[in-house]
């Protein structure tokens, strides 16, 4: 039987994945493992920061971003049901976010 992720254990997957990536495109050292809020929120910062760069690689990333925190967001309080989507439209979002942000000017 296959082993089912919480939302905690999901995000925390996520914070692993992302959070360096993140921190390191404000400039910022990585935080320690978030909760899921405060990884939110981090995706928001750097959302707002590439936002007012007016780079449009910075841009994409932004617009990237602010999808990806909706879509975590809205995990937070989905059925189980809807999570698994709502946090794989996420995922994609950040990588294409980090992705766009690391583009060479």
């Amino acid at each position: 039987m296959a082993d089912v992720l919480t939302k905690t254990d999901t995000f925390a997957a996520l914070d692993a994945c992302f959070t360096a990536d993140l921190a390191a495109l404000i400039g910022s050292d990585p935080p320690r493992s978030l909760a899921p809020s405060r990884f939110i929120d981090l995706v928001e910062e750097v959302r707002d920061l590439l936002a007012d760069s007016r780079h449009p690689h910075y841009e994409d990333a932004s617009d990237d971003l602010d999808h990806a925190a909706d879509y975590l967001t809205d995990a937070l309080t989905s059925p189980d049901g809807d999570q698994r989507s709502l946090l794989a439209w996420a995922r994609t979002h950040l990588r294409d976010a980090i992705g766009a942000a690391s583009c060479p000017i």
